[in-house]
């Protein structure tokens, strides 16, 4: 697969609520830094991040969109309450690697009526 076809994978398992298909694009060891949040390092603990995630709040990414250069998929995003966000994917042999996202947590927090923190 191309880089951008991982990450479309990625966007379709995501919109789902998937976590076993989603956690199965990922390396063993990929890092998913969200970089409002602490890096999260290897497939087992990225794949509990997406099911607690998934279990608090109803999300849905709508691609604004994709650019590739390379192994790098790139994701310019939006979701149906108007929040923003732009994804980095580093793939390597149809795997994501390393993740890299930046979205405003505070305004997520209070779209899905969450604690602050």
């Amino acid at each position: 697969m191309t880089p951008k076809e991982t990450l479309q994978k990625w966007i379709e398992a995501f919109n789902r609520a998937d976590v076993e298909t989603i956690s199965e694009l990922y390396a063993n060891d990929a890092i998913n830094h969200q970089v409002a949040n602490e890096p999260i390092v290897g497939k087992a603990a990225i794949k509990q991040m997406f099911a607690t995630e998934f279990a608090a709040a109803e999300m849905i990414c709508i691609p604004e969109n994709i650019f590739t250069d390379g192994e790098w998929a790139i994701l310019e995003w939006k979701d149906p309450n108007g929040l923003r966000g732009c994804g980095f994917f580093h793939i390597q042999n149809d795997k994501i690697i390393f993740q890299r996202g930046y979205w405003d947590k505070l305004s997520f927090l209070k779209l899905h009526h969450l604690p602050l923190e």
